[in-house]
């Protein structure tokens, strides 16, 4: 399971280099290349340094000391200690709506939120189930993971425009040969590129959870405590989601449940969260129940 997941990533991340490179084709130059490059990384490099304040600040969290929440903070520091990472800064969101996310560019530098809701929703086993998947999270770095993909993805989105733009105003020359895609393949790429990055980073986000759900399970020993919690998460968050926000957007998608009112269709493709009944029957197999 861990191998396919890892696998898959790294498939992933291959398919959006690879976009990149035809889109260095299409608008027939690396000077574009270039400046899509140092933008993304100043953009995403930022996002990636700051993301655990960012993250924290939209969801109005405070920090909780072992003093004031020492159930909480004894469940991390045993979890921790039995992934070897440091322990984790932890926090407390003062909103109703069911969640918990980790945050942070390094296991050194990580923290670990949790919502008033769940406290509420979730008895002791529960609770130990969603922070081993947490945990998880900081150990497979899959912040980095999810940073070098967004990097990859404001890339490719930022060369569509610039074949759009070239394609409009004549900067692929009208050429026919065989060593560009001409007007129309700059279009098409304008138009599919971003379409198709945006599709493969979510899926890269849907592995990654996949991961961190097996991981973690296997750290607490009892992957029906995190089945357990996934299915009160699902009903909680249909009762008492967040109310839709651009600014959540980025901290929503670190989130162990998707914290709107989920849609279907199309909608799908572009989550950032696994079906949870996906998630519950992994969980289920990795204890022996019978599919």
């Amino acid at each position: 399971m861990h191998q396919h997941n890892g696998l898959k990533t790294a498939a992933l991340l291959g398919l959006l280099s690879a976009l990149i490179l035809l889109a260095g084709r299409a608008i027939g130059g690396q000077g574009g290349l270039v400046i899509a490059l140092v933008i993304a990384l100043g953009v995403n490099g930022f996002s990636y340094f700051y993301s655990d304040k960012l993250a924290l600040r939209s969801m109005r969290a405070y920090p909780v000391s072992q003093v004031e929440q020492p159930r909480l903070y004894a469940m991390v520091a045993e979890l921790a200690a039995s992934m070897r990472i440091p322990m984790p800064r932890l926090y407390i969101s003062p909103t109703e709506a069911p969640n918990a996310f980790a945050t942070g560019r390094n296991p050194r530098n990580a923290a670990v939120c949790c919502t008033e809701g769940i406290m509420q929703l979730l008895d002791e086993r529960e609770l130990r189930g969603v922070l081993g998947h947490e945990l998880a999270h900081v150990g497979n770095r899959d912040i980095l993971i999810s940073s070098i993909a967004a990097t990859l993805a404001t890339v490719i989105t930022f060369l569509a425009h610039m074949a759009q733009m070239a394609a409009i105003f004549g900067g692929f020359g009208g050429r026919d040969d065989e060593d560009g895609p001409g007007l129309l393949g700059g279009l098409m790429f304008a138009i599919v590129g971003p379409i198709a990055a945006g599709l493969i980073q979510m899926a890269i986000s849907r592995s990654r959870e996949y991961q961190a759900d097996a991981s973690g399970a296997q750290v607490t020993g009892d992957p029906l405590a995190l089945a357990s919690a996934l299915r009160k998460l699902e009903m909680g968050v249909q009762a008492r989601p967040l109310v839709e926000d651009p600014k959540l957007a980025p901290t929503s998608s670190l989130m162990i449940a998707n914290p709107f009112r989920g849609g279907g269709g199309i909608g799908k493709l572009f989550s950032t969260h696994p079906p949870m009944a996906d998630r519950i029957a992994r969980l289920e197999a990795m204890a022996g129940y019978p599919r």
